[in-house]
Order: structure tokens, then sequence, then C-alpha cells
């Protein structure tokens, strides 16, 4: 205390009192937080009784981060404390959104895979509101479905615009990144308005509604069935290509057929266009078909999973490969028929392993001739290089393999030659030939349809011999392979596929004529759409 026996206390005083320094009190006091309530003689500052008090709310708000006004306004009485806490909170929060913006963006650096060119991007994006990341969605949404009558369509879209979480995970960054690239694209403005054309014109389709969209424009029971066909959909046609069905093959149409009469009940009349069909047949399957090709749409499902992936929903299933398979079998399949079963043949087992073996060892001594130059060169089959035909041949090997053990692979795009082709080939030969035996696959049935284990081995021996003669044309060599099992490999090819229709995506090209005298090898080329 001061010496005049007042109760007033000098600034060191204060200081010892509460643990604040004299230049922090000094520095107070001249930014008009703490007045003095008397000077001495020589004009050193006295603090009243009440200052410790005053001076431990100053130093509290000051620890808060709350800025000197705005202390000054409380202890002024011009703004409560209330008010002036909401408001600190709220300029609180948007700092910690920045520094968790910035922490985000360098730990995606740091997890690597950004470019430098990228990182400015980056931290834009990562810096901008939930709302203006809505903003930048809602705002493509509006350009590409502007004049189209699809209120559905549209408030689906909107309803699942991004969020990212407030403490956004490197993939989650990096997703968004991608995202808002994405919907800057040209194109993939342009797919969004092809998908709402169409559904402004024709009933639901069987392509599940967008991830985790509002109902808006449909009944509840209107998505739920349209998902319920989606997902028999998925599982049929992802089934089929496991049990290793060709989707031109006999064994597909009942798996058409069933897909066609779950979807039926789901198509309702449309605003625009013609009636949806009641039953199957061509029309409805040519209606399915076009549902499913205007929804193959790359740049939308990357949209989706994009999104998924930003705000941590579960990714939709993907749809490449049933939907790829699904839209083939249609093409082959648009009458509907019933399935003569004997279509399926009876063929000898041991026959049939003896042909593969016989295919096997023609096909691998063309094989054991491929120098590493020849792995670039064209082949009969459009887009492939030998190295490409070599990499199926030996898919279809252990395809049939992984389907006698029961555990259907699903690599079909990986590189299964290695750095040794020849040895790669003659592996999954020897792998195939022995699960045929020692799981009895000749002997039972696969897949829901029960196609008899001999056929499939037969469509890989028919696949083996004519990919064969591919890879002899394309190196030059003759082209008359096994012999001793070709006459019959060609009968089991038109048993097998002599009724399936020739469409895009089926197994074959159309069938062309064989020159006089040709060897089974090139009729059986010829007859599977090869030029001999």
């Amino acid at each position: 205390m001061y010496e005049d026996g007042t109760g007033l206390l000098s600034i060191g005083a204060l200081s010892r009192l509460t643990g604040v320094s004299v230049k922090t009190i000094r520095n107070w006091s001249d930014q008009d937080l703490l007045l003095p309530a008397a000077r001495t003689p020589a004009g050193y500052r006295l603090y009243g009784p009440d200052a410790p008090a005053r001076l431990e709310i100053v130093r509290s708000l000051r620890d808060l981060g709350v800025g000197t006004a705005a202390i000054r306004a409380v202890l002024h009485r011009e703004r409560t404390l209330a008010d002036t806490a909401a408001r600190s909170a709220d300029a609180l929060d948007a700092q910690i959104a920045a520094l968790r913006a910035q922490r985000a963006v360098l730990r995606a650096v740091a997890a690597g895979g950004t470019a430098a060119e990228e990182l400015p991007q980056m931290t834009r994006l990562a810096r901008l509101t939930a709302e203006e990341r809505r903003r930048i969605v809602a705002d493509v949404i509006d350009d590409a479905l502007d004049g189209v009558p699809a209120p559905a369509y549209r408030s689906g879209l909107l309803a699942a615009t991004p969020d990212l979480p407030d403490d956004p995970t490197p993939d989650q960054l990096h997703a968004w990144n991608e995202l808002a690239l994405l919907v800057r694209d040209p194109e993939f403005r342009a797919a969004l308005r092809r998908l709402a054309v169409y559904s402004a014109r024709t009933a639901p389709g069987p392509v599940p509604p967008a991830p985790h969209s509002s109902p808006t424009g449909d009944t509840v029971a209107d998505i739920e069935a349209a998902e319920r066909v989606a997902a028999l959909m998925h599982a049929r046609a992802e089934a089929a290509v496991a049990d290793g069905i060709a989707p031109d093959s006999p064994a597909a149409e009942p798996i058409v057929a069933e897909l066609v009469a779950a979807w039926l009940p789901t198509q309702k009349a449309p605003l625009a266009g013609d009636a949806p069909p009641a039953e199957d047949g061509p029309a409805a399957r040519t209606r399915l078909l076009e549902q499913l090709e205007t929804a193959a749409e790359p740049l939308v499902a990357r949209y989706w999973r994009l999104l998924c992936t930003a705000t941590g929903r579960p990714a939709p299933p993907r749809w490449e490969t049933a939907g790829a398979w699904t839209a083939a079998a249609l093409r082959a399949h648009r009458t509907p028929v019933l399935v003569d079963r004997a279509a399926f043949g009876a063929p000898d087992p041991e026959r049939v392993l003896y042909a593969y073996q016989r295919v096997v060892h023609a096909v691998g001594a063309l094989v054991a001739q491929v120098r590493p130059a020849d792995l670039a060169r064209p082949t009969p089959c459009a887009g492939w290089t030998v190295r490409e035909l070599l990499d199926h041949m030996v898919w279809e090997s252990l395809m049939v393999t992984s389907i006698a053990e029961g555990t259907p692979r699903t690599d079909h795009t990986a590189d299964h030659l290695g750095d040794d082709p020849r040895a790669a080939f003659e592996e999954s030969a020897r792998a195939a030939l022995a699960a045929f035996r020692s799981s009895g696959m000749t002997e039972r049935t696969f897949g829901p349809y029960e196609a008899p284990g001999a056929l499939l081995v037969q469509q890989v021996v028919v696949e083996l011999l004519v990919h064969g003669g591919d890879l002899a044309r394309a190196l030059g060599a003759p082209t008359a392979l096994a012999p001793e099992v070709a006459e019959e490999t060609l009968e089991a090819a038109r048993r097998i596929y002599g009724a399936a229709p020739r469409t895009e995506g089926g197994s074959f090209a159309p069938e062309r004529p064989a020159p006089p005298g040709a060897a089974a090898a090139d009729r059986l080329a010829a007859f599977l759409g090869r030029e001999v």
C-alpha cells in the first residue's frame, strides 16, 4: 500500500499482489483498461481496492483472446460480457477453422501426392466455408440443368452437395480438390444435362439414385423399389461374371428375364414420351438397355465417388462390371426365349480335358516363339497388342481355375504376365488342369442355372484356340493349330454360340466366310468373326 493511509495501492504493490508485471499494468492503464484512483505528489499512479479484481477480469479476457477494444467496451459498460463472449467465440471459430484448413493442407502435402502446382488451389478450396463449397457445386448444377424440367433429379443433386468435415483427412482434401476441378469440366456439365434430359422424359431407371440424396419429387416407395432393382441387377451381373457366364451365352437369358421382370413394376408413365412397357419383350429390353447406356456416364460416377470420399460417406458400389455385363446381355437377348437346356450340351469330361491339353500345347509352342520386340505387335483382336492378347489368354485359364476352386477372381484388368509371358502361360495352364482334375469341375454344375463345368472348360478351349490363331497371325506363323481337336472344338463353338446374336459387347464378332479347304482352326476363327 501507499503510505498515506488511504488504502490505495502503488503500481508495485498491485504487481506483487496480482503477479502481473509493472510494465503490463502500466500498459493496460495507458489503454484505459485499468484507471488509477489517484496519483502521488510526484505523479505516480495509485490504484483503489477494486483494482486487483478489475485486473483479473482484464487478464482473463486477454487470455481468452478478447481484443483490447472489446475489453474496454465491457469495462465501460458499453457492451455486455455475454455479447462480447459470443462475438469473441465466433471470431475464434473462424480462426480455428482457418487453422484446421492450414493443418489439413499441410498434412495432405506431407502425405505425398500433391504437386507444387496444386498447392495454391488446394489452399484456396480448404479455406472456403461450407456454404461457399456448396455454392460452387450448386451453381454448376443450376447452369448444367438450366431449362430442363427435371425437379426430382435436380433436388437429388442439390441435396447431396459436398460438405467437408471440420478436420478433413488428406484423402478427403484431395477428393474435394479433384471434385472442384471436375465440376468445372464442360464434359461433366454435359453429362449431367444428358441425365437430366433423360430423367425428364422417362420413368425411373434401374440405377440407384444419388447417394444420400433427398427423396424430394419421388415417393419413398418408388426410390426403395428402384434401389432393390439396382441391388438385384448388381448382384446377378457380378455373380454371372464370377461364374464365367458370357453375356451372349444361353445361360445369360434366364438372368436377363429375371432382371426385366423385377424392373418392369418400377416404370411409371413419364411426363412426355412413350408409355412404359407392361411386359417383357423387345420393347422392354430396349428401354432398359437405353436406361443403362444413358446412366453409364463415367464423369458423373466419378463425381459421386469423390463426393462420398470428401464427406466420409460410404461409397456407392462400382457399376463398371455389372453395367457392362447387363448391357451386353440385353443386346444379345433382345427377345425373350425359353432356354433349351440341351443348348448347354453334355460334353464328355475326359475329352474336354484332352482338348484343353492339346490346345495349350499348340498355343504354348507359339508363346515360346514370342520375343520381347513382338509384344508390341498388333493382333487381329482390335486394339490388342501381342502382350495384351497373351495376358487375356493367361487370364482365361486363371479365371476358370478360380471358378473350379470356388473363389472367382475379379482382377481382370491386372497384369497377369509379369516379366516372363511364357512362364505365366505355362503356369496358368498347369494350375488350371490340376484344378479341373482335383476339384472334379467337369462333373459339377455352376451358377444359379447349373451350367455344366465341362461346358465352362470347353468355352476356355474355344477361346484359347481362336486366340492362338490370332497370335499365329500376329507372328506370321502357321494357323492350323491342334488339328487333332480343332474340328470338335469348332462344333462345340457352333453349339454354344450358334444361336447367340453377335452384338456389341458380346464375345465374338459376326461370322465371316472361310476359304475353301481351310483347316478346322481357321474355320473356327472365321465362325467367330476373324478374317482368314
